[in-house]
């Protein structure tokens, strides 16, 4: 072989070996395999970008009914503050609530069909309602058979001026004394009656804060109900930082404010009041059984409606990244190596030389080895031990810091 065609070679196996077909695959290949794998554990990521923000995340707000809680409310006691039967009054709050897909909607038509088959009255009547209006973060306002109904919480009987009395306030304290959601209802703008809500923690919610805090994860609860119910409820689940009575535009101020101190905020909730927080969030994260506007507005999706997919979401971005990693220091490392070798660095020593075949060789074999790599995440398994941990407080036992 004389020198040309040993020089051509050398150029020809260079071009081979500098390919840099492997360098290409190391991250679409990991985040495919990562997003594959994500959903078939109930976790649904919306491509890659949210994969890779989401092991940045050093601060997560949850929001509460229907995320911390079992969004499965069911109306524990009722108190009327006039006259009116009440029967009457649930109807006439029924059907203002008709519309809404709020959870405390849902639970106060159920309660009301209850009640009626109590009494012997059809189950599924409702009264003609009209002017139907979600007040976000307060409650609703429609009018029923020519009566301005109001259903909602304090800040919704002010916005219409309907006065409250001490008996009214005495008893909403006593509810939400008893971490218990005290739903007003106002008849043309007079305050006639409440229904205590009550819903249940999930029982993975404890063990989820306190391990995301073993992550180096801070969690805050940022919620539209009262101060009192909402640091109960902080307590039992050991989140020690609480936002209470935010209404949706201010859950996405909350976020950007502590973006503003250099932090990657998760959000995670299932309601319509949580969408705009949901959009500005760097990862939204939105509970699966929740409404079809959060679930738009995330990023990532919790289809079977578990906390615990959370540390999933979160552990399995941080895995991807890694692998990521691996794969361009794998991708780099052969090139590093091949190019010298292609070249004819050992040439003049040895006498070994890479020849065109076998550098192609080498040129699919890394890309191979990048895939291979990639396909390990198919192996990857949530964090059993965050499932079978024991139900425990997390670091807030103390007490709920009140902002």
């Amino acid at each position: 072989m004389d020198s040309f065609e040993l020089a051509l070679q050398f150029g020809i196996s260079v071009l081979v070996v500098a390919c840099p077909c492997a360098l290409g695959l190391a991250t679409p290949t990991a985040v495919m395999v990562a997003t594959g794998k994500g959903a078939s554990l109930g976790v649904l990521i919306k491509g890659g970008n949210a994969l890779e923000k989401a092991h940045k995340i050093k601060t997560i707000i949850f929001d509460k009914t229907g995320t911390l809680t079992k969004g499965k409310p069911s109306v524990v006691q009722t108190k009327t503050f006039s006259k009116i039967p009440l029967l009457e009054l649930c109807d006439l709050t029924a059907s203002a609530e008709a519309n809404s897909e709020h959870p405390l909607s849902k639970a106060i038509v159920e309660y009301t069909k209850k009640l009626r088959e109590q009494y012997g009255s059809p189950s599924d009547h409702m009264m003609d309602s009209k002017d139907f209006e979600v007040h976000p973060g307060a409650g609703v306002s429609a009018n029923v058979e020519g009566k301005l109904v109001l259903v909602g919480n304090k800040r919704l009987m002010q916005e219409f001026e309907a006065p409250m009395s001490s008996e009214v306030e005495e008893y909403m304290s006593e509810m939400e004394d008893l971490a218990r959601t005290c739903v007003l209802v106002a008849i043309d703008r007079v305050i006639c009656g409440a229904l205590a809500v009550s819903d249940p923690l999930k029982p993975e919610a404890g063990r989820v804060i306190s391990h995301l805090s073993s992550m180096g994860i801070t969690s805050i609860m940022v919620t539209g109900d009262n101060w009192a119910t909402a640091k109960s409820i902080a307590k039992q689940v050991g989140i020690s930082t609480v936002f209470a009575e935010i209404d949706p535009v201010g859950k996405a101020e909350k976020i950007k404010d502590l973006q503003t101190q250099g932090l990657a905020v998760a959000m995670v909730g299932d309601g319509v009041n949580d969408s705009p927080a949901l959009a500005a969030a760097d990862v939204g994260m939105a509970i699966g059984a929740g409404t079809d506007v959060a679930i738009e507005a995330a990023d990532i999706v919790l289809m079977k409606s578990s906390l615990v997919d959370v540390i999933t979401a979160i552990d399995l971005s941080r895995k991807t990244l890694a692998k990521i990693r691996l794969n361009y220091v794998w991708a780099l490392g052969y090139n590093v190596l091949g190019m010298p070798i292609a070249a004819g660095v050992l040439f003049p020593f040895t006498g070994i030389r890479l020849p065109p075949w076998l550098a192609g060789a080498c040129m699919a074999a890394s890309s191979v080895s990048v895939v291979c790599s990639s396909l390990l995440l198919q192996l990857y398994k949530k964090p059993l031990h965050v499932e079978e941990a024991p139900m425990t407080a997390g670091p807030g036992d103390g007490g709920s810091n009140l902002v």
